[in-house]
């Protein structure tokens, strides 16, 4: 069997997959995309059986991945979950029509309907941008005139889909921290808690939060597999809080990061992912 791994920016995460790969016996290949051309819709050979699609950039990604799907080249994750877990809206609505718990969460397509919405959710809320990752852009709006100030400064934006339409969701008080889950199909592979440091509330990795490892309980379990399986499945980061009510699901993740979960638990990640895609390549 080949694996091909797909990257636009060589990470710790594509090494090990790759490593993994050899490892278990599996040729693979590390590609970056940058320098790749293709005629549509000829199927291109050396991709081998299967491709995991570890690029950084949404675009990169999702047109390659349409891409090599047009050309009959099995993907993990596919196009359909790369274009719901890339946009918040989208994996909104599909954990919502899952019936997965999540925190509230409003549309609002002009300035003066944010307003409306912010009156509904109550302050403090979370505005978040349609894409992005690593917390970017991700902010806690604390009263009206800093809503109107992030209002002014999004109307500013070059890109349409942020400068006049807005994501609000409900702020969750929780401890400072929350949870990553690790999910190959319906299998969660780590799970652990990401604390947040000290005056930061946002819990990801890349901003100096760290991970410990634990057991999830019964519900917890349910709730993630749930969300994995509302996105459309593969390989996934399912990030969850809990505040007193009960688990809430925030964000599904596609291209996800795992050297903060690796470094937390025993079990051997990319190997379990890799277990995980050549079994894809088979069905």
């Amino acid at each position: 069997m080949k694996v091909t791994i797909t990257f636009d920016r060589l990470r710790w995460e594509e090494k090990a997959l790759s490593d993994a790969a050899e490892s278990a016996g599996i040729e693979a290949s590390l590609v970056d995309v940058k320098g790749l051309v293709f005629e549509i819709p000829k199927k291109r050979a050396e991709f081998g059986d299967v491709v995991l699609q570890r690029c950084i950039s949404h675009y990169r990604s999702s047109l390659l991945t349409q891409t090599l799907e047009g050309a009959g080249v099995k993907v993990v994750n596919s196009f359909a979950v790369a274009e719901t877990c890339s946009n918040k809206l989208a994996t909104s609505i599909a954990l919502a029509n899952a019936k997965v718990p999540t925190p509230r969460t409003f549309l609002a397509l002009t300035s003066e309907a944010a307003e409306e919405a912010a009156e509904k959710l109550g302050f403090p809320l979370v505005m978040k941008p349609f894409t992005g990752s690593w917390g970017r852009m991700v902010t806690v709006v604390r009263d009206r005139s800093t809503l109107q100030s992030l209002i002014e400064f999004k109307e500013e934006l070059a890109n349409p889909q942020e400068q006049h339409m807005y994501y609000l969701q409900e702020f969750i008080r929780r401890p400072p921290r929350d949870i990553r889950a690790i999910v190959a199909g319906d299998s969660i592979v780590a799970c652990v808690h990401r604390i947040a440091p000290k005056g930061e509330w946002r819990t990801n990795v890349a901003r100096g939060a760290v991970s410990k490892s634990f057991k999830p309980d019964s519900e917890l379990k349910e709730i993630i597999l749930k969300a994995a399986e509302a996105v459309g499945g593969g390989i996934l980061g399912v990030d969850a809080m809990e505040p007193d009510a009960g688990y809430l699901v925030h964000e599904v993740n596609n291209t996800v990061e795992f050297k903060g979960a690796q470094s937390a638990v025993d079990v051997d990640i990319p190997a379990q992912l890799v277990k995980y895609v050549a079994q894809s390549a088979r069905r």
